[in-house]
């Protein structure tokens, strides 16, 4: 079975290194799937969750803030602004972040509180959601 390689890391330094089958990303433009021998490509990330299924074929899951992703045919390379396993989110912080920043959307009073009330509350959002489908994977 052919298999890519995998990094990603962040500014805290390299959160996973590996052999993968696939690699699922939350690109701008909608989540992109990505096998071995694949074009290469250079997309921004949103933040959402990274899925990557290893040569085992376990199903390793991250979330990242947003950053960049790198495709080449062997390699693929996750340039996070911030990356966390999987087993790193906490459910309850991350409801708690949310429920926040939907309050500072409520109070946001300029044009510049609102768009950065509306990134904060795309972020908390998509952190929820990757620890409400990570947590079954622990």
């Amino acid at each position: 079975m052919a298999t890519i390689h995998v990094d990603i890391v962040s500014a805290e330094g390299e959160i996973y290194s590996g052999d993968a089958r696939m690699v699922y990303a939350p690109a701008q433009m909608g989540e992109v799937g990505i096998a071995p021998r694949h074009a290469p490509l250079l997309t921004a990330l949103l933040p959402g969750q990274v899925r990557i299924e290893d040569t085992d074929g376990k199903e390793k899951g991250f979330y990242i803030t947003g950053g960049m992703l790198e495709v080449q045919p062997h390699n693929v390379t996750i340039l996070a602004d911030t990356a966390l396993r999987g087993d790193q989110l906490d459910e309850a912080a991350a409801l708690a972040a949310k429920q926040s920043a939907e309050e500072f959307l409520k109070g946001a009073s300029s044009e510049t509180d609102l768009r950065r009330a509306q990134a904060e509350l795309a972020e908390a959002e998509a952190r929820y959601r990757a620890a409400q489908k990570l947590k079954g994977q622990r």
